[in-house]
Formats: structure tokens, sequence, C-alpha cells
């Protein structure tokens, strides 16, 4: 009997994986990878907004959060009441940058077991009305073997991981709390977020098909592209609304 996950996210993508490596793609698995990131990212591209938008709110309220972590700190029902409050007022859902990434998440571990077993292993799975394949050349663009693994896409992929991270960052400056004994917790966070998970997203890569760090790498990249557009738009959004309040 056929896993449930099987049939709603796994074969849809090993599918839309097959169909584009024996048509658009020319029979490159490489091109066929970026073709289906491209698709996938544009699919849930409202929820990846939304989730953008989420996190840089609560990335611009580190400062503030420390400050009442300094305020309340013998006072932890205070704190909870006051963090809240804040939330409320910047109109802020804490979890709003959760639920969109869970949503994707059985795709993106469709998307991994589809790398991991099912490009010469499971064509079975590929429906009757797409041409199957007798096996999948894992040698793309010519020299590239997207079944091993490969430094250069793992370090590709933690270059996109930071540049994406330091937009978050960056886009506005964090604001000190003067004489907090905290002050510093943000930055530390910040300096995490910004060198850790690169390093991290390396670590991974270069023990993962390179074929599934390829999409890892196109999708961190389509990422930060939406971070930088949205952030854009919200930008001359508020500058709109200045010209008209002077």
């Amino acid at each position: 009997m056929i896993h449930l996950f099987t049939i709603i996210f796994y074969q849809p993508v090993l599918n839309l994986l097959v169909f584009l490596y024996n048509t658009i793609a020319f029979q490159d698995l490489g091109i066929a990878i970026v073709l289906l990131t491209i698709i996938i990212k544009l699919v849930f591209w409202p929820l990846g907004r939304s989730a953008i938008k989420s996190q840089k709110a609560l990335q611009d309220l580190q400062p503030e959060i420390e400050e009442l972590k300094t305020k309340y700190k013998k006072d932890k029902a205070g704190l909870s009441k006051a963090t809240m409050e804040l939330y409320k007022n910047n109109k802020v859902n804490p979890f709003s940058s959760c639920l969109p990434l869970l949503i994707q998440l059985p795709f993106l571990f469709a998307v991994y077991q589809v790398f991991r077993d099912g490009l010469n292993s499971k064509l079975d799975f590929v429906y009757s009305f797409i041409k199957r394949p007798e096996a999948i050349n894992t040698i793309s663009f010519g020299f590239l073997n997207l079944a091993t693994p490969n430094i250069v896409l793992a370090l590709l992929a933690g270059a996109a991981q930071f540049w994406q991270a330091k937009m978050m960052i960056t886009d506005k400056p964090a604001v000190k709390t003067p004489g907090s004994k905290d002050e510093g917790m943000a930055a530390i966070m910040n300096k995490q977020m910004l060198y850790f998970m690169p390093a991290i997203t390396v670590f991974i890569g270069i023990s993962l098909p390179s074929g599934l760090t390829l999409y890892w790498f196109v999708l961190t990249a389509l990422t930060a592209i939406q971070q930088l557009l949205t952030f854009k738009k919200k930008n001359k959004h508020h500058t709109i609304e200045g010209e008209i309040v002077n």
C-alpha cells in the first residue's frame, strides 16, 4: 500500500522533475533541478513573503525585547505580558513566520527523498502519462556529478545563506539599549544567525548528493532575492507615506 505522503507530496515532485528532465531541461538533471526549484518557489511565493515580513518585524523588535528583559528581569509574568503588548502594538504575530515554513516542510522533505533515492531506483512512481526514462543521467553541464557531494556547491549554498541572513540583519540597524546589561544579546544573536547558519549549511552540504545541494543553493538564493524585493517594496511604501504626511 502506497503511503499517503508518497501520493500527495513525493510523487508530484518526482514526476515534475522527470517531466522537466524529459522536456525543457533537454535531459540535463542540473537544469531540471533549477527549473523545479523556481517552480516550487513561485508556488510558495506568497507564503514566503509573509514569512519574510514576520521574521523582519521580529528582528526589528529585538532591541525593545531586550530592554523589556532588563526591565522585568525578576518578573516573568510581567515580562510575558509586556512582550505580548509590544507584539500587539506593533501588529506582530510571533508565530506567523513559522506557519508558512511548516506548510512547506512536507514538500522540502519530498524533494530530499527524491534526490536521495528516487532518481533511478523508484521511477516506478512516475505517472503513466509521463515518459519514463530508463535511467536519469546524473552528470550535469557535462562535468558535474549530482549524485555525489560537491564542496563548491556546498560553499555556494553557504554564501547564499550568508547573503540572506546579512540582508535580514543590516536592512535596519539594531538600536542599542543604553545602560542595559543585556544590550549585547541582540548583537550576539545576529552574529550567530549571520555566521553559524551558513557554516551549518556548508557542513551539511558537503555530505549530501550535490543535486540536493544545488536545489538548496538555488532555493536560498531565490529566497534572498525575494527578501530584497520585499524590503525594497516596503521601503518604497514607507517613503510614499512619509511624503504624503509631509
